[in-house]
């Protein structure tokens, strides 16, 4: 079994360090069997003080590190003060050196900038809350810092924004590990959403609009019904009521990227959703989420995920037969 192992440092905040065990231990299979093991730990086993009122006491220290597929850091306060290796204990420096090759190392808010200052975040793409990515990015300029984002998943090293965003990433590994179907089952039991549109930007502090003002969600839900049809920025906008730049505008404040962008995400969600559950040929599941053809569907699909249709569809319904791909 996937065994996830989550270090709590003196400090942590209780929000952060509830997620993991919160959604991997929710991850049930077919027969109703957990599918991870969730541990935590703290450097010497030892009760560490929470930034709440009160401590907790968990199982196992460091040494489980090293018997874990996955390792999650959840934030404390005192992270956004980290600015390089000599801002890290030694204790903490051996327990992160203790990760197998191939270990998943996750942070959660501000953590990010532990895994920055252990050197895991070289040469490498990453996020952290939107107040200190400016910081971030000052003192540890190797790092590609996207302060856009809600998480970032580079392959074995995956970080994420503020709070609630330690959820998005973690469904988000659910997802990865066993499919869209599982994650949102762990959704619905946790009841939020199984995937948030858009990034930061929509959290990011900005003058609050006149009442008067329109908004972009009806036009969203109304796209979302429609993803088959060939939507246009131009039938986006004319549904909202606004011109074409008035509409592109609105939507990045809101939403964080543009409509277009937008859009073959929704359609990429709705196909991943399809190939895990239907038994449609490529060019009906490429119909469905409005990419119009198969080769379409394959070069959206390959760049957002680096897989085609088929590779995806053998991984998440390996005991179900299998359309040819056209």
């Amino acid at each position: 079994m996937h065994r996830v192992a989550v270090l709590a440092l003196d400090g942590v905040i209780p929000f952060e360090l509830s997620i993991p065990s919160r959604i991997f231990a929710t991850a049930r299979g077919p027969a109703g069997e957990p599918l991870y093991d969730v541990v935590t730990c703290t450097l010497d086993g030892g009760p560490v003080r929470t930034a709440a009122d009160f401590s907790i006491a968990a199982a196992y220290d460091a040494g489980v590190l090293a018997t874990a597929d996955t390792v999650v850091l959840p934030a404390t306060d005192a992270h956004a003060a980290i600015t390089g290796p000599e801002s890290l204990s030694p204790e903490l420096l051996d327990a992160l050196s203790r990760l197998r090759p191939g270990t998943r190392a996750v942070s959660i808010c501000v953590a990010t900038f532990v895994l920055a200052a252990a050197g895991l975040l070289d040469g490498r793409p990453a996020t952290t809350h939107w107040k200190h990515a400016e910081r971030f990015a000052r003192f540890f300029p190797r790092v590609r810092m996207d302060p856009g984002v809600l998480f970032v998943d580079d392959g074995d090293v995956l970080t994420s924004a503020g709070a609630s965003s330690g959820v998005d990433l973690c469904l988000h590994l659910v997802r990865r590990d066993h499919g869209s179907e599982v994650a949102n089952q762990v959704a619905r039991s946790c009841v939020v959403p199984p995937w948030r549109d858009g990034g930061q930007a929509q959290y990011i502090e900005h003058p609050v609009p006149e009442p008067s003002v329109a908004g972009t969600a009806p036009t969203r839900a109304w796209a979302l019904s429609r993803l088959a049809e060939p939507l246009q920025l131009a039938d986006l906008a004319r549904h909202a009521g606004m011109s074409r730049r008035t509409f592109t505008r609105r939507f990045r404040e809101e939403v964080g990227m543009s409509p277009g962008q937008w859009l073959t995400r929704q359609r990429v969600e709705l196909a991943r959703r399809l190939l895990e559950t239907s038994d449609l040929p490529m060019e009906g599941v490429a119909g469905r989420a409005g990419f119009g053809t198969a080769a379409s569907f394959r070069r959206h699909l390959h760049a957002a995920l680096g897989v085609s249709p088929h590779a995806y569809r053998r991984t998440f319904r390996a005991t179900r037969e299998e359309p040819a791909e056209v």
